[in-house]
C-alpha cells in the first residue's frame, strides 16, 4: 500500500496534535486542581474543622480560558494559618514567657462569636477572674457564678447565695501542642502521581488515532 502525504498535510496534522496535546494537558491539570481541592475539603470537614473552613479551600487554572501544554493549576486555602497549624500540629507557647488563656465553655462567646479574653469576659458578665496555680495540670482563671441554661457562667441573682459555685472560665498554660488532624501532603502526592495518566487519557481522546 502506497502512501503520500504532502508538506502541507503534515503541517496540519502536526498543528491539530500540538492543539490535542494543549487541551489534554490543559484538561488534565483543571481535573487534577479540582480533585484535589476536593479531597483537602473532605479531609477537613472529615476532621470535624466544619464546612466553613473547608470552603477556604480554592483552586485556580493558569492560563486563565486558554489550552497551553504549560497548563498549571494552584489549590490553596484563604486561611493558611489555620489550615497550616492542623496540617503540621505545631508547638504552641505564650509571648513573653506568660500564659497560654484558652476559654471553657463556660466563658461563651465574645462579639462577633469570637472567644474572649479575660478582661472582655469580665467586663460583659461583671464578675471577677480568680487566678488559681496548679501543680499537674493547667491553673484556672475562675469565677463565683451560677451556670446558666446553656452551661455559660453567669452572675447569681439569689440573696442567700443559692446556686453559687465555683466556675472554671479560663485554662491557664505556658504551651500546648496542637494536635495534627491533617496530612494535605498525602493527597497533593496523589494528584501529582495521577497526572501523567490524566495527561495520556485526555490526549488520546483528542489526538490522532491510529488507522489499519
Amino acid at each position: 500500500m502506497k502512501i503520500s502525504l504532502s508538506v502541507t498535510d503534515i503541517a496540519k496534522l502536526m498543528q491539530a496534535e500540538i492543539a490535542a496535546g494543549e487541551k489534554a494537558v490543559s484538561t488534565a491539570i483543571r481535573d487534577a486542581g479540582t480533585g484535589l481541592k476536593t479531597a483537602w475539603r473532605g479531609q477537613i470537614t472529615g476532621a470535624g474543622l466544619g464546612a466553613r473552613l473547608a470552603r477556604t479551600i480554592r483552586s485556580q487554572n493558569y492560563p486563565a480560558g486558554n489550552n497551553s501544554l504549560n497548563a498549571a493549576a494552584l489549590v490553596w486555602s484563604k486561611a493558611p494559618a489555620i489550615i497550616g497549624a492542623h496540617d503540621t500540629g505545631p508547638l504552641i507557647r505564650s509571648r513573653g514567657g506568660l500564659w497560654l488563656v484558652i476559654p471553657t465553655d463556660a466563658a461563651g462567646r465574645g462579639r462577633g462569636g469570637k472567644r474572649p479574653t479575660p478582661r472582655e469576659w469580665e467586663a460583659r458578665t461583671g464578675l471577677k477572674l480568680r487566678f488559681i496555680p496548679r501543680r499537674t495540670g493547667p491553673s484556672l482563671l475562675v469565677a463565683e457564678g451560677r451556670l446558666n441554661a446553656k452551661g455559660r457562667a453567669v452572675a447569681s441573682r439569689s440573696r442567700t447565695g443559692r446556686g453559687l459555685t465555683t466556675v472554671p472560665i479560663f485554662l491557664m498554660v505556658r504551651q500546648v501542642r496542637l494536635r495534627k488532624r491533617l496530612d494535605l501532603a498525602r493527597d497533593s502526592d496523589r494528584a501529582h502521581s495521577a497526572l501523567p495518566g490524566l495527561i495520556v487519557r485526555q490526549w488520546a481522546k483528542g489526538g490522532m488515532q491510529p488507522s489499519e
